[in-house]
């Protein structure tokens, strides 16, 4: 297993965000922020630094892609999260990793993992 990272939680439900966050810390990286809408995720990726992002793409009813769109011009990668019932990314993110919900250990591990390594290449 490679060494603990920082994650950005950005999730608008705070039972979700809270279990993910448990998850993350079992995994043992570090949770540098969680997020419930698109501007305070945009504030903290302008301030802050992680080394991955896990993005709800329907935050109070707004679409993630202006935070989506600010982790890439910052090459931080990310991983785009749903509970189903939404339309799919916009083209630029439709190859980007997207783990349904609900969230379990099980789902969340390998596409941390994978991601986070992918990006060390």
């Amino acid at each position: 297993m490679m060494g603990s990272r920082s994650i950005l939680i950005v999730e608008d439900e705070p039972l979700i965000a809270m279990m993910l966050e448990d998850f993350i810390l079992s995994l043992g990286h570090e949770v540098s922020g969680s997020c419930d809408s698109v501007g305070a995720a945009l504030r903290e990726i302008e301030n802050g630094e992680c080394d991955l992002a896990i993005l709800d793409v329907n935050l109070k009813g707004e679409s993630v892609w202006p935070v989506a769109t600010a982790l890439r011009k910052k090459g931080t990668p990310f991983v785009l999260a749903s509970g189903g019932h939404v339309d799919p990314p916009p083209a630029e993110f439709a190859n980007v990793p997207m783990i349904e919900k609900p969230y379990t250990i099980d789902r969340v591990t390998p596409i941390i993992e994978a991601v986070l390594a992918s990006s060390e290449t």
